[in-house]
């Protein structure tokens, strides 16, 4: 849990996924909606997407009243790049069982950054 005056951002590199999961937009989705739910997050309108033509890869955004989550997806990679930020005390989602459906339960890589914007420790 981040302190008060901080918020926490989660970094996530995934590897070893199922290229041809990276490129369908609707699991992605299903992602993204699963994160909302699971930690009670608060959406501020639709997620935006787009599609990369050459590799299929896409990237998704979608921003909340806690901050945001996004996506990058490198299908051409077996990986994507997530990030989530919530400026609000949180638990961590569970990253690996969340990222299952994407192929990628054994390459996880999760940095948990606290982010200070009250003047503590330099932040904003």
């Amino acid at each position: 849990m981040a302190r008060p005056g901080a918020g926490v951002e989660w970094i996530v590199d995934v590897v070893r996924c199922r290229p041809s999961v990276l490129r369908q937009r609707a699991r992605l989705e299903a992602l993204f909606r699963r994160l909302v739910r699971e930690l009670a997050l608060r959406p501020v309108g639709k997620p935006s997407w787009h599609r990369f033509p050459r590799t299929g890869g896409l990237t998704g955004a979608w921003i909340l009243a806690e901050s945001h989550l996004t996506i990058h997806t490198f299908p051409e990679h077996a990986s994507c790049c997530l990030n989530l930020f919530c400026c609000s005390r949180r638990p961590g989602p569970l990253w690996k069982r969340a990222l299952g459906p994407l192929g990628a339960d054994r390459g996880v890589r999760v940095r948990r950054v606290v982010r200070t914007y009250r003047g503590e420790g330099g932040g904003c």
